[in-house]
């Protein structure tokens, strides 16, 4: 009897110790960086967003497409006229997030590549040295119904930057 109980003593120590150490092992691994994880930063930005500029209104609306993608829509009225039309997408890939804005009638209609190169809450920048201008692109939230948009970047030698302080109007 007494061997019996030695043996189920071991194998309930044994058992112990084995939920004790997977619990350990759990607690040490990293979370890994899921793929909406970076994308959900920017979720903030979904909305309609507006203001008034150079004597119109402009206006950017944004919604998921899925979980890596969110997209985007830019423009400019003046009058009856729509000005500078542009489509955008948000998307993630991998660890990376790239805004990509498409104009009407400029680059043969292919997106410009900017990457995220900063993230902090409601906060993103993206950039690309290699554009003409912007090289900069960011995107902060000042409180739930206003954000900032700057582009900015040099042309010609000369840094250049344009602000634009939006509401949200949905």
């Amino acid at each position: 009897m007494f061997v019996i109980r030695m043996k189920l003593k071991h194998i309930i120590t044994f058992i112990f110790l084995l939920m004790l150490l997977a619990s350990f092992s759990s607690l040490n691994k990293k979370t890994p960086v899921g793929k909406t994880l970076i994308l959900k930063k920017a979720e903030w930005l979904l909305g309609k967003w507006a203001t008034d500029w150079k004597g119109g209104w402009l206006q950017e609306s944004w919604e998921r497409l899925n979980d890596s993608t969110y997209i985007g829509t830019s423009i400019f009225i003046k009058g009856t006229d729509t000005m500078s039309p542009e489509t955008i997408r948000l998307e993630q890939h991998g660890n990376a997030l790239f805004y990509m804005p498409i104009v009407r009638n400029q680059n043969d209609g292919k997106p410009i590549t900017f990457k995220l190169t900063l993230i902090k809450v409601h906060e993103l920048t993206f950039e690309n040295p290699a554009h003409d201008f912007p090289q900069k692109i960011r995107y902060k939230q000042i409180t739930a119904n206003s954000m900032e948009a700057e582009i900015s970047g040099a042309v010609k030698g000369i840094v250049h930057a344009e602000l634009f302080k939006m509401a949200r109007v949905k």
